[in-house]
């Protein structure tokens, strides 16, 4: 117990168990540094995707061949927010745009 209480004393004499104090600054550069490789391998790559695929729906029209939640199916008509797939001949669907995965060649 004494020998416990001589560790103790000694470990509060020297601040052993105290964080070592470091510059606020070094703190903000490290999260500057993270948070720039987060944005340029992360959310630019992804805002550029999505930049892509928004101008892929708009240049859809009638004719075109897509694949829309797993079907295929040729554009009849477009709407505002849905397009009419023929998926079969005579059998005409309505998919949401957002559904259509891409253009099939």
């Amino acid at each position: 117990m004494e020998q416990t209480a001589q560790v103790v004393d000694t470990v509060v004499q020297t601040g052993a168990t105290t964080a070592p104090q470091g510059s606020a600054w070094g703190l903000i550069w490290y999260c500057v540094i993270a948070f720039a490789i987060i944005y340029f391998m992360m959310v630019r790559p992804n805002k550029k995707r999505m930049a892509e695929y928004q101008k892929m729906l708009d240049s859809l029209k009638e004719g075109n061949r897509v694949m829309a939640a797993g079907i295929y199916g040729t554009i009849k008509k477009v709407n505002e927010k849905t397009i009419d797939l023929e998926v079969a001949k005579g059998v005409v669907i309505e998919v949401n745009k957002n559904a259509v995965a891409g253009i099939a060649e």
